[in-house]
């Protein structure tokens, strides 16, 4: 069902989180600039909902990919 997200490479969700999902850089990351408005009640605009959309979409699927990985159960050698 997740296969899809095994496909995904981890280093490419890294890169895509530490720079679209903290584009622009100054004076404050988009994505924490929109996460503050959220919590202020202060996202109405569609504009601000898309970029919240648009820059926090790499880092939960960073966050589902680790999650996914740690999740696994290991095959070790068997004694």
């Amino acid at each position: 069902m997740l296969d899809w997200l095994d496909r995904l490479s981890l280093p490419l969700l890294l890169i895509l989180a530490l720079t679209l999902g903290l584009a622009p850089f100054f004076p404050e990351p988009h994505v924490w600039e929109k996460l503050k408005m959220l919590a202020a009640g202060e996202l109405v605009r569609p504009i601000d909902i898309f970029d919240l959309l648009l820059h926090g979409t790499p880092w939960l699927l960073l966050l589902a990919k680790l999650i996914r990985l740690l999740s696994k159960p290991r095959h070790g050698p068997s004694l």
